[in-house]
C-alpha cells in the first residue's frame, strides 16, 4: 500500500473557552469557540462566560422545555487510523434535572439533536442509527451514577451500562475521558476522587473501526426548566491516514 506522509500526523482540537463572548444559541450547526468545535441545540438557550473562575469557563444553559438540549461536536475521525480520544471537564448546576453525555457518536442530528444514550429508571436506550461509546449521567435513572454506555444501531452493547458508583455533585467538576482504539474497542474513564483516571469499562468493538465518528458532549434537560452546565475545557483528537 503506497503512502505519502506529511509533517502533521496527529489532529487535536482543544478548546479552553478563553475570551468566549456571551451569546444566544442558534438552532443550526454553528462554531463553538475558535478551535474547531461546533454545536447544535433544540430550541434556543444561551452562552455566558463564567467570570468568577480562571482559565476560561463556558456556561451553557438550555431553553426551558423538557428535553431541550445542547450538543457540541468535533470531527469526523476514523478510529482505524490509530485511535481516537476525547476529554472534557464540566460540572452541573443541578444534578437532579439533567442528562449529560460525553463520548463518541457516529450520528448526531444537525437540526434536532438527541442524546446518544438515555437511562430511564433502569433501562438504557441507545439512540441513532450508528455506533456510540461514552459516559452518561441521567437523572431519570432510579439510581444516579455516572454510567459507561455503548451501542450500535439502537442496540446496547453487551454489558452496558456499567455504573461507575460515583455520583456527580452540584457545582463540582468531573473529568471524563473516552477512547476508541484502532480496532474499535471503547474505553470509558472517570477522574477518581483520589486523583487520576479510573477505567469504568472497556467495551469490545462497540463501533466499526472504519466508520467515521464525532467527539461530542452535551446536556439535555429533564424538567420544564432551564438547565446549566459549565465547561472548563474540551479536547479531542485522532491520527491521519497516510494512504495515498
Amino acid at each position: 500500500m503506497a503512502v505519502s506522509k506529511g509533517s502533521y500526523g496527529k489532529m487535536q482540537i482543544f478548546e479552553h473557552f478563553l475570551g468566549f463572548q456571551t451569546a444566544t444559541m442558534g438552532t443550526t450547526l454553528l462554531p463553538l469557540g475558535s478551535q474547531g468545535w461546533n454545536y447544535v441545540s433544540v430550541n434556543e438557550g444561551s452562552f455566558a462566560a463564567t467570570t468568577d473562575e480562571d482559565g476560561g469557563v463556558l456556561a451553557v444553559t438550555t431553553d426551558t422545555a423538557d428535553n431541550d438540549n445542547f450538543f457540541a461536536c468535533a470531527g469526523p475521525f476514523k478510529p482505524s487510523n490509530g485511535g481516537v480520544w476525547m476529554e472534557v471537564r464540566l460540572k452541573m448546576a443541578d444534578i437532579t434535572t439533567d442528562a449529560i453525555y460525553v463520548g463518541f457518536s457516529e450520528t448526531l442530528d444537525a437540526t434536532t439533536p438527541v442524546c446518544p444514550a438515555e437511562y430511564a429508571t433502569a433501562t438504557l436506550t441507545v439512540n441513532g442509527t450508528g455506533g456510540m461509546v461514552g459516559m452518561l449521567w441521567d437523572s431519570d435513572g432510579t439510581t444516579d451514577y455516572w454510567m459507561a454506555v455503548a451501542g450500535n444501531a439502537g442496540v446496547a452493547a453487551t454489558g452496558a451500562p456499567v455504573s461507575s458508583v460515583q455520583a456527580a455533585v452540584n457545582d463540582e467538576y468531573d473529568v471524563i475521558r473516552v477512547e476508541i482504539d484502532a480496532d474499535g474497542n471503547g474505553e470509558c474513564y472517570l477522574a477518581g476522587l483520589d486523583g487520576g483516571f479510573k477505567l469504568i469499562k472497556r467495551f469490545t468493538t462497540p463501533v466499526t473501526n472504519t466508520d467515521l465518528v464525532y467527539a461530542c458532549f452535551g446536556i439535555e434537560n429533564r424538567s420544564g426548566a432551564a438547565s446549566t452546565i459549565e465547561v472548563d475545557y474540551a479536547n479531542c483528537g485522532s491520527y491521519v491516514d497516510w494512504t495515498r
